[in-house]
């Protein structure tokens, strides 16, 4: 599987080359340690930037805020019934499934695909294709973190203990109490939102958007996590991208769709309002 994944990264890196190549900018007379330097001090501000943005937000951004708020609630309400089906169904689940699950989803093999992805970018000179890595890159640092602050600071039971769906020991500092949100559906996501921004056909942005939801939903299976743990993982990768990319597009020429609307910040993104076009 680990073999699997160093592939996977050059493919991703090779196919987002190989589908930007219009989008190549003359950068003159930097060097790619010049263009290195500006590139991870813009992984570093976008964090930043995407942390401060609660700072400014409207009504509206508010009631979406609420409305995700409101969603976990309610999820959180089913959790123990979601577990106990799913779990009930899992020898009927392939096995590659589960284990592209954990794979997918550990911080090394995140952080592989997109260092993969940025390289190409940077070694090929294609300032659309950094510009990609620098997202993905900032924005599972800045996802990672806050769900690493968060499992700690929640200190929720796994579903493996057996204590329930209720069960929070702020602070407990062992595994088993790190599991709201979830790490792993955290990153995959965000790895999925990313890439799928750059594409304008739903069809192939839905069957990323798909990827991207397996190690989530694999969790729940393996009792490492709950519905509502992945739910609100999902949403923060989501948020977490839009915000950073906004960053971003103050800091390169290359643009994401130009001549398409752009996705926007609201609740809805479902798998009905994902998609992806693949064209040389």
């Amino acid at each position: 599987m680990r073999y699997a994944f160093t592939l996977l990264s050059l493919f991703i890196a090779t196919s987002l080359h190989a589908q930007n190549t219009s989008y190549v900018i003359d950068r003159g007379d930097t060097s790619l340690w010049q263009d290195f330097t500006y590139d991870m001090g813009n992984v570093f501000t976008g964090v930043g930037f995407a942390y401060s943005r609660p700072l400014y937000w409207d009504g509206g951004d508010a009631l979406i805020a609420g409305g995700v708020a409101a969603t976990t609630l309610g999820i959180y309400a089913f959790d123990d019934n979601i577990t106990n089906e799913l779990v009930s169904h899992r020898d009927d689940v392939p096995q590659i499934l589960l284990d592209y699950g954990n794979y997918a989803g550990a911080p090394q093999n995140n952080y592989g695909i997109s260092g993969a992805v940025y390289l190409t970018g940077l070694f090929t000179r294609n300032e659309k294709l950094r510009r990609t890595g620098v997202l993905l890159i900032s924005s599972a640092t800045a996802t990672g973190f806050v769900q690493q602050l968060t499992k700690s600071a929640t200190g929720r039971a796994r579903p493996y203990g057996g204590f329930g769906k209720n069960h929070f020991k702020p602070f407990g500092g062992s595994a088993i109490y790190r599991s709201f949100p979830s790490g792993h559906a955290v990153l995959t996501f965000t790895n999925a939102h990313v890439i799928a921004k750059q594409f304008k056909n739903p069809w192939v942005k839905a069957g990323i958007y798909a990827v991207g939801v397996i190690p989530g939903i694999s969790r729940i299976y393996d009792e490492q996590h709950w519905a509502s743990d992945v739910f609100l993982s999902w949403a923060m990768s989501y948020f977490m991208v839009e915000a950073i990319d906004l960053y971003l597009d103050r800091k390169y020429a290359a643009k994401y769709n130009d001549d398409s609307v752009m996705s926007s910040l609201d609740i809805n993104f479902s798998l009905t309002s994902i998609g992806v076009s693949y064209k040389f």
